[in-house]
């Protein structure tokens, strides 16, 4: 609908009414390509950034003075810079230059987000708001970038009370009301060396929702070093097992803890630049990860499944869900730290429509990251799979497909439009 003056200043009157409330004036980021990205990486040479770009890797973390360097090489930029800090606000000279930074880099092409802060506290969030607006007023085109803590955190971590389902909702709430966010991102790390963390699929389930209720888009920073005695490196199976049951859940990015870093063994380089073995098996995944969430950008999570165990935050396959394991798998015990074994269904279907009858998509994963299995899947119709590699989808099979799958992999499927 064209805009008369007067609707354009009825428009412009409750933008900055909105904007006096407290409310963030309107953000144009969207997340475009599906992220994939790092957390703690070497500073951003010609090398690395090429590394980097060879391996998949989408988003990368610089100065200032590397944006050219990243754009050298196809990559985007989340600035990090001591003045992105609630604190600038409240000095004169510090906001000025906040301006002058903001208003040097908004056009570049490279930028694609600021680094804000990292597991910040409820306390902070109020502060965390008022620079997330300021930054957006500036900048609307580019994402303010916060990171949130997992749900095994503490009460006092959180900043909030009760159980470690009823904390950790309160801070998913608070954060989306005072910081009005428009990406949720956290991290999760289970891997111990005495077996799996058992709040896995808690955490996604709860982010997963709160992402829906709010219209958000959500990254999940996955485990892929140790830093203690108590936890372990994980390999490529480990890797592809997290890659899709991100996918499977709806997330639209994935980020790797870490990259490269110091007193930290794994990860994806060594301090001289050699690749680790998960660089290699990341290469492949991160191309698998972002082919898979493009095709599920125009649609919407309509639920997630467990068939076999059922961890904690987990659902089973209900009866009238359109998509069906033929044969079933069994229902098994399910006793943490030991890992997770059975089928994953993440259900997708049209953005207006909910449940698990609207699925029209579904990223079938095996839990089983150690033991490759076979998935016999009925749907509602003629059945198609995609192959990630090639960006294509399969010839239409009647009914029911099989789907070989590795330890830990997945395959999206869909009902042939």
């Amino acid at each position: 609908m064209r805009a008369t003056g007067l609707h354009l200043s009825v428009v412009l009157v409750c933008w900055v009414a909105g904007y006096a409330l407290g409310q963030p004036p309107p953000s144009t980021w969207t997340v475009g390509t599906p992220i994939v990205t790092y957390w703690c990486g070497p500073a951003l040479t010609e090398a690395t950034a090429r590394q980097m770009a060879e391996g998949g890797w989408n988003l990368v973390w610089c100065g200032e003075a590397e944006l050219d360097t990243a754009a050298r090489h196809g990559l985007r930029a989340q600035l990090t810079h001591p003045l992105l800090n609630p604190a600038s606000l409240d000095d004169p000279q510090k906001r000025a230059e906040l301006d002058a930074l903001i208003d040097r880099v908004r056009l570049h092409p490279a930028l694609y987000a600021y680094f804000i802060t990292d597991e910040p506290n409820a306390a902070q969030f109020a502060a965390l708001g008022r620079l997330v607006r300021y930054v957006r007023e500036r900048d609307p085109a580019h994402l303010a970038y916060i990171n949130l803590f997992p749900t095994y955190a503490s009460n006092a971590q959180l900043g909030n009370t009760g159980t470690v389902v009823t904390a950790y909702q309160a801070h998913l709430r608070q954060f989306i009301q005072q910081v009005q966010p428009a990406l949720l991102s956290y991290d999760h790390y289970q891997f111990a060396v005495n077996g799996d963390n058992g709040q896995y699929f808690l955490n996604l389930a709860l982010v997963r929702r709160a992402a829906l209720e709010a219209g958000l888009p959500f990254l999940q920073i996955v485990q892929a070093s140790t830093w203690a005695p108590s936890m372990r490196v994980p390999g490529a199976e480990e890797l592809r097992y997290l890659v899709y049951t991100t996918l499977a859940y709806g997330a639209q990015g994935i980020s790797y803890y870490i990259y490269c870093c110091p007193n930290h063994q794994g990860g994806m380089a060594l301090p001289d630049g050699t690749p680790t073995p998960l660089y290699h098996a990341a290469k492949r995944l991160n191309r698998e990860f972002v082919a898979t969430a493009r095709q599920l950008q125009p649609l919407r999570s309509v639920g997630v499944y467990h068939a076999g165990m059922l961890p904690e935050g987990a659902e089973p396959l209900p009866v009238e869900a359109p998509f069906q394991l033929e044969p079933p798998v069994p229902a098994m015990r399910y006793r943490p730290p030991e890992r997770v074994r059975g089928v994953l269904l993440g259900c997708f279907g049209p953005k207006d429509r909910t449940g698990a009858s609207a699925a029209t998509h579904v990223v079938v994963a095996n839990l089983d990251y150690k033991t490759n299995v076979v998935v016999g899947l009925r749907g509602p119709g003629p059945l198609q799979t995609f192959d990630p590699s090639t960006g294509q989808w399969s010839a239409p099979v009647q009914g029911r497909v099989e789907l070989r799958l590795e330890g830990g992999a997945g395959c999206l499927v869909r009902v042939q439009r």
